[in-house]
């Protein structure tokens, strides 16, 4: 270690000397003062002193008051001092020194060995003194040091331990440890949210856990039963019941830790709420079976054209239906488009005069407000303008050189009003009997949405007046091409199977309806209907008298449960016609026959004649 500094302080010279020479061989830095103030000035400047040496008879400034002057300073508050004194001082002397902070008396003359002797002790002192700071220092550092270390793996962890949890809370996951021996759970934040349960009042156990599991998932997905499956690790699919009732889907994986014997110890693992995803899958299903649905229907709705149009040759007869096909697909493209939530009454007006417009382009003029139809009204509309197309080419304004089709429409707070008006060509005649086409469009307006339909036959030209209630307007939305006119069919000659039999019938596919209409009456049956919602349905069942019925089971987004629960109450037979799945139509119904879309005419021949059979002939109400 660097030499100590020793302060020799007196006020005179030949004493300073003998101190010199008396503490020389201790090999330390020896620094002398001959007053009171060089001493203070030294003490100061000195980095190093461990011991001072301080006369007690000084002028001005006597030894005691240098020394309490001293160790005013907090520097040298326990700094070692020793007092030096040739003359002889009283008990109360030595008090006063000691008080003052005094370590040490010597006594003149001062013998060499004491002194170096008491010098050296405190020198010792001083040393081991600066070591142990030194080393508390260096230890206070690396705590310092160790400190932050730990401090900032603790930030470090804190912080990973928040993204952990955000990631978890926004994967609506939670992660949780169970001790199998004593059934205690500890969870994070995730399950208490998942779970829907508060923190401060429920206390996760495997009993309480496992009574929220829904009772048809928790036998197999109960501790018990999945540490007896052997596994190391597990995935599970289970439901929870909120106590707020609400029903909760989770996932489940975790790791099981076993001991030395291969006893299950612990459980670990992460919960996820998977409820929305399931939410998905279902609505999903749902999709797929309404879009089964809905080719089914329109199948039905191609059988119905191809079964009512009529022709005087093949010819026509394929043209004819050519014309309707393409006017299904338009409206169906249309439809698409939008995924079937509405068509644009612009683009079907336009889908449908395209055709005509080629060699008739200054002559037809069409507007109006925008006006989005809903599907079912999209395709009947767009039916309806092919139909009045089709008579205009064939007999109208379209069939001659200076006729003119105006086709415009107009919103107001009841309906969406189109005009068709025809000038310029033949003279109109009211026919006596309206042919195909033109009977699709009064049922499809009338029948199927309440609409109306008014012919007006003048010398000028054809005007046809649409009204279709405000209620089937959601927007602007894409179109579909209609149907052309035919002959109408004579009656089958074929076994009047149904002969007296009146059926009631709830379709709101109007093309359908027609079909399966004409069909039944070919078998002798009288038909109720059809009608085309369920409040019609409803109340034709409870005014008129009948022996069975069919029923779509998809009446314009209304289910016919009631309708269907009705009858039954009644005991009263039906059939459900329909282009979904057994599987999709409610159990209750299991013992209901359904004829699946497009309708075969035998099947629901053989269908309507076993399920009437051993019924009365007597006419049954509704």
């Amino acid at each position: 270690m660097d030499k100590v500094d020793i302060l020799l302080i007196d006020d005179q010279p030949a004493k300073l000397l003998s101190y010199e020479v008396i503490l020389g061989e201790l090999g330390e830095n020896l620094v002398k003062a001959n007053s009171p103030h060089e001493a203070l000035g030294l003490l100061l400047k000195l980095e190093n002193v461990a011991v001072v040496l301080i006369d007690v008879v000084m002028p001005q400034i006597d030894g005691f008051q240098l020394a309490a002057m001293i160790r005013e300073h907090p520097r040298f508050q326990k700094l070692a001092i020793i007092f030096v004194s040739a003359v002889q001082i009283a008990e109360t002397d030595h008090l006063r020194g000691y008080e003052i902070g005094a370590v040490d008396y010597v006594t003149v003359p001062v013998v060499p060995e004491v002194l170096r002797a008491k010098v050296r002790v405190f020198i010792e002192l001083y040393r081991k003194t600066r070591e142990l700071e030194a080393m508390n220092e260096e230890l206070e550092k690396r705590v310092a040091e160790r400190t932050a270390e730990l401090e900032a793996q603790t930030e470090q962890l804190r912080r990973s331990e928040e993204r952990r949890s955000i990631a978890l809370s926004a994967g609506d996951m939670g992660s949780w440890e169970v001790d199998i021996a004593s059934g205690h759970v500890e969870w994070d934040d995730g399950p208490y949210r998942i779970f829907g349960v508060d923190r401060a009042t429920f206390e996760p156990t495997v009993e309480r856990i496992e009574a929220m599991i829904h009772p048809e998932d928790r036998e197999k997905n109960a501790v018990a039963t999945i540490v007896a499956a052997g596994d190391s690790r597990f995935q599970v699919e289970f439901r929870v019941i909120r106590p707020s009732g609400e029903v909760r889907w989770c996932y489940g994986a975790g790791v099981i830790t076993r001991d030395s014997d291969g006893i299950a110890v612990r459980m670990n693992g992460v919960t996820v709420d998977i409820t929305e995803r399931k939410r998905a899958e279902e609505r999903q299903l749902v999709l797929a079976r309404e879009v089964d649905h809905r080719a089914k229907n329109m199948l039905a709705v191609v059988l119905s054209v191809l079964r009512l149009t009529k022709a005087r040759s093949t010819a026509e007869f394929v043209s004819t239906v050519e014309g309707r096909i393409h006017a299904l697909a338009a409206t169906h493209n249309l439809l698409s488009a939008t995924r079937w939530q509405g068509a644009n009454l612009s683009q079907i007006v336009d889908e449908e005069l395209a055709p005509y417009r080629t060699d008739h382009r200054q002559r037809i003029e069409s507007g109006g407000p925008p006006a989005m139809l809903l599907p079912a009204t999209a395709q009947a509309v767009a039916l309806a303008v092919h139909e009045l197309a089709t008579n205009a080419a064939k007999y109208g304004a379209l069939s001659t050189e200076n006729g003119h089709l105006r086709l415009v429409w107009k919103i107001d707070d009841q309906a969406l009003v189109i005009d068709w008006i025809e000038t310029g060509g033949p003279p109109a005649v009211e026919p006596k009997s309206l042919g195909f086409g033109l009977s699709i469009v009064r049922s499809s307006i009338e029948a199927q949405f309440r609409g109306g339909v008014f012919y007006d036959w003048r010398p000028e030209g054809l005007h046809c007046r649409l009204s279709i209630p405000r209620a089937q307007i959601v927007g602007p939305a894409p179109a579909q091409k209609p149907l052309v006119e035919g002959p109408r069919e004579t009656p089958s000659h074929r076994p009047r199977s149904l002969a007296g039999r009146r059926l009631l019938m709830v379709e709101d596919e109007v093309l359908v309806g027609m079909m399966a209409k004409r069909i039944l009456e070919d078998l002798g049956a009288t038909v109720i209907g059809p009608y085309g919602g369920l409040a019609d349905g409803l109340a034709a069942a409870r005014s008129e008298r009948f022996d069975g019925a069919l029923l779509d089971f998809n009446l314009a987004g209304e289910l016919a449960d009631p309708l269907a629960d009705l009858l039954i109450a009644r005991g009263i037979p039906f059939v459900f016609i329909t282009g979904y799945q057994r599987d999709s139509i409610d159990r209750r119904y299991a013992n209901v026959p359904v004829l699946a879309k497009p309708l075969e005419a035998e099947t629901l021949e053989r269908v309507l004649a076993s399920l009437l059979e051993p019924r009365s002939h007597l006419a049954r109400r509704g």
